[in-house]
């Protein structure tokens, strides 16, 4: 990385204060709306991103394309016009929007369990509202959330995570868009977790092939640690929820 500026300093620390494989600050919620069957929000350091799933419910439109042993997942992405300066010249259904939109629909076809929907369809919506670095993985971590909030079954988390180079030699985890703009490429994985299988991996740029094993593996620990904290996420959503209608272990609790 000849003339970039060191991403990690002397004492360890990244531009924004943070460790080599320390992740941004993530802030989820589920059932931030009432219409969808499903909705979360999510924030990872500055990126924020809205998603809502609407279904399973009876094809719309052309029916012939209902399938008979399996569920149609439909995605799509959009940035809001204030969630970063380039976006103002760029119009909805771009051509970078509609890649994002397929690469959504293939890490969450990995994880739902469509053959228990036949002819029927799950609608996921997804929106940037504030891009700093990482936005794809927020993305799909949020749809799982969404996902999940709609009670759709999952065969497992599926999670997504950035990686990059730092000093041409330390691997650091999710890349904020300083670090995309100042240091060298970055890679971009989305996985199941628990299984560690890579569903999706993209590349802003060629790694070295005696690099791309760590940083591989720094992305999938990223993937690893996303998953914790969004099922905390989730039985966190499922405790209030259970206190409301009054059926949960906490409610129980609090009436004793």
């Amino acid at each position: 990385m000849s003339k970039k500026k060191e991403l990690v300093s002397k004492i360890g620390l990244r531009l924004d204060g943070r460790r080599a494989d320390e992740l941004r600050r993530v802030r989820c919620k589920m059932g931030v709306f009432s219409q969808p069957d499903g909705s979360a929000y999510i924030e990872q350091g500055l990126t924020k991103v809205l998603a809502a799933v609407y279904g399973p419910h009876q094809v719309r439109g052309n029916r012939s394309k209902a399938q008979h042993d399996s569920a149609i997942v439909n995605c799509q992405f959009s940035m809001a016009v204030f969630s970063t300066s380039e976006r103002k010249k760029r119009p909805r259904g771009d051509r970078k929007s509609s890649e994002m939109s397929i690469h959504l629909r293939q890490a969450l076809l990995a994880a739902i369990k469509v053959e228990l929907y036949p002819w029927s369809q799950i609608d996921i919506y997804v929106e940037v509202l504030h891009a700093d670095g990482g936005v794809y993985p927020a993305c799909v971590n949020a749809a799982t959330l969404a996902l999940i909030d709609a009670g759709i079954p999952l065969k497992e988390y599926v999670c997504a995570c950035s990686a990059s180079l730092a000093n041409n030699d330390i691997p650091m985890v999710d890349i904020s868009h300083q670090e995309e703009m100042l240091g060298g490429p970055t890679l971009t994985i989305a996985a199941l977790p628990m299984s560690e299988k890579i569903v999706l991996m993209e590349m802003s740029q060629r790694f070295h092939i005696d690099h791309l094993p760590k940083v591989m593996a720094k992305a999938l620990k990223g993937c690893k640690d996303i998953k914790v904290i969004l099922d905390e996420a989730v039985r966190s959503h499922v405790e209030d929820v259970g206190c409301s209608t009054g059926w949960s272990n906490t409610s129980q609790k609090i009436k004793v």
